[in-house]
């Protein structure tokens, strides 16, 4: 490709973009598919959400009931921060994974 010049460039940048779209549908069936858990109090309470940070669950441990209301949500919460921010960092890795070669095509400015 390198023959034609800026044009082999943009073919180039097409295919990648083209792969890119395709990799993308696949990862996001892929994220709906996981199941991340965040835990808080060591396992008392977990919060379950897809790698697109849909809810899907909340469990907790019968212990969890002998807490106070307050407690009990601050537990629920900080569970459901760990989820959500796990989700977003594999989010995060798979993306840049997926798009890290369009950043490597020379002349185009990515």
């Amino acid at each position: 490709m390198a023959g034609f010049g800026p044009f082999g460039k943009i073919q180039e940048a097409l295919k990648k973009a083209q792969e890119v779209k395709e990799g993308a549908q696949k990862l996001q069936v892929e994220l709906d598919e996981m199941e991340i858990v965040g835990e808080a109090a060591d396992g008392l309470v977990k919060v379950t959400v897809s790698g697109n940070q849909e809810p899907r669950g909340v469990t907790l441990a019968p212990a969890a009931m002998e807490k106070s209301a307050e407690d009990l949500q601050a537990l629920v919460f900080e569970a459901m921060q760990k989820a959500y921010g796990e989700s977003t960092e594999t989010m995060r890795t798979r993306m840049e994974e997926l798009t890290g070669g369009l950043g490597n095509l020379p002349g185009l400015g990515f």
